[in-house]
């Protein structure tokens, strides 16, 4: 029997809807600044709310909305590739000029999470455009949190049904449905954004600066509205504070909720914060200590430019203060090791996450364990609780399949006569969400712009690939899947 696409066409259509009043406010923003495309944003507007529409429409069900593990697969990768596609209408249609293929990769690093930009000269962009990268990181980042809560570990991708019945069971009788979850996900999500927005702006940023570069934090979407990025702004304090959001965006958001609602520092007792956060230090104390022994940095400054940017790559924020490709190989090898980690499931963060290295740890102790002590029972465990071979068995797969998808787009990216430091950070870039990677050209003080539009559409598919976590799309690829 077919898979019946008609559910996720209709709530897919609510949601194109849903995504077309972002488009009103880069409207106004042009109309306040007198700008050419106020019009177009009006217009696009309407194309995608007229869309979305007629799918809500044309697939109404009959009786209530349900979808099964096959339908629910199919929603996650068109959701993702639909509303891509709407998002680089307005972008392509500006008057800033942008080529489509440079506005799907801008709208793919945007909803994405990545920050990965092919723009230049963004000082001098329209504001509309600028609002425009904000909303989609920031929607984008939203989106990424609940289907990491409520979405993949119903399909039981790469480990994350464990935290389907971790979540179920601590938030049961606080928040007993789905919705009730996405719901406090996005008020504390809105609130920490707000929260930090109003900081930035407290330590001398302009307001606007300060909500892009705050919504951006929190979102872990690195868009700047600078060239040079964060560091362009030449502010330490409000380095320490970006520094701090983005950290916060790496964290599990459903943990940092039921820690606000008891009260209580819960989050202190998730065996996968507290890795996070040492990994963070062990990593920003390392390199602030190379630096300052291998430069007339400032110990200050050398930990403030260390931690931010061990913070901003681990969280695939992907901001910037200086370019630390400068400092020597160490630090490259550092960030380049933190891309292939990740922050925390369950926030706005890429890469393979904290947890499956965990999860692996766990499992490499107790083989070594059984080795000396054969007839032993030894289980691995993750935040106390017994962890299943359904679970083991789902992250070796998923990270396997992570390397090997690296590997083939690495190769793929070389064909275009990218270097070698290009094809490997470019690919692992684009496949955690992190946005910059190292050399010349697409390092934190370059952009992707120089790059072939083939290897372009490749980063994009790199990037939706990484954030549906891989075999969220490929299944669809398989003909059994539609014969199921």
């Amino acid at each position: 029997m077919a898979v019946d696409i008609r559910s996720p066409l209709y709530i897919l259509g609510i949601l194109l809807c849903i995504f077309s009043f972002g488009m009103v406010l880069p409207a106004f923003a042009e109309w306040v600044e007198d700008g050419a495309d106020a019009g177009m944003f009006l217009i696009c507007f309407g194309v995608t709310f007229f869309a979305g529409g007629t799918l809500a429409v044309s697939f109404r069900p009959r009786d209530k909305v349900s979808i099964d593990v096959h339908q629910a697969f199919v929603l996650t990768a068109l959701a993702w590739i639909v509303i891509t596609l709407f998002a680089a209408i307005p972008l392509s249609a500006s008057s800033a000029g942008i080529s489509y293929t440079d506005a799907v990769f801008e709208a793919m690093s945007g909803v994405t999470g990545t920050g990965a930009t092919v723009l230049v000269g963004l000082e001098q962009l329209p504001a509309g455009i600028l609002w425009w990268r904000t909303i989609l990181v920031w929607f984008g980042g939203v989106g990424i949190i609940v289907m990491a809560v409520a979405v993949l570990p119903f399909l039981r991708i790469g480990g994350m049904q464990l935290f389907r019945a971790e979540s179920s069971e601590k938030s049961e009788k606080t928040l007993p449905r789905m919705s009730q979850i996405s719901a406090a996900i996005t008020v504390y999500y809105f609130f920490v954004s707000i929260a930090g927005s109003l900081l930035l702006w407290a330590t001398g940023l302009k307001l606007g600066d300060a909500i892009h570069h705050g919504f951006g934090a929190v979102a872990t979407g690195g868009f700047s509205t600078l060239d040079s990025s964060f560091g362009g702004f030449k502010n330490p304090a409000a380095e320490y504070i970006m520094t701090v959001l983005m950290f916060i965006g790496g964290m599990t958001f459903i943990v940092m909720i039921q820690s606000w609602r008891a009260r209580q520092l819960l989050f202190l007792r998730d065996s996968q914060i507290r890795a996070y956060f040492l990994i963070v230090m062990s990593c920003a104390l390392t390199l602030t200590l190379w630096r300052w022994g291998t430069s007339e940095a400032p110990l200050e400054e050398a930990f403030r430019h260390s931690i931010f940017h061990v913070v901003s790559i681990i969280t695939t924020a992907g901001f910037a203060t200086t370019d630390y490709t400068t400092w020597g190989t160490f630090p490259i090898v550092m960030m380049l090791f933190l891309t292939f980690i990740g922050a925390c499931t369950g926030s706005t963060s890429g890469g393979v996450k904290v947890f499956r290295y965990q999860i692996l740890y766990q499992l490499a102790r107790v083989q070594i364990a059984k080795l000396t002590h054969p007839n032993a029972v030894i289980v691995p465990r993750f935040n106390g609780r017994e962890v299943s071979r359904e679970v083991i068995n789902s992250v070796a797969g998923f990270v396997f399949l992570w390397f090997f998808c690296f590997i083939v787009l690495s190769i793929a990216l070389s064909l275009f006569g990218l270097d070698i430091d290009t094809a490997i950070s470019g690919a692992a870039s684009a496949l955690g969400n992190v946005g910059p990677g190292v050399g010349e050209t697409i390092g934190p003080a370059g952009t992707f712009q120089p790059l072939p539009d083939g290897a372009k559409w490749l980063l994009s598919f790199g990037m939706l690939l990484g954030r549906l976590e891989m075999l969220t799309l490929l299944i669809l690829l398989m003909p059994s899947f539609w014969r199921a």
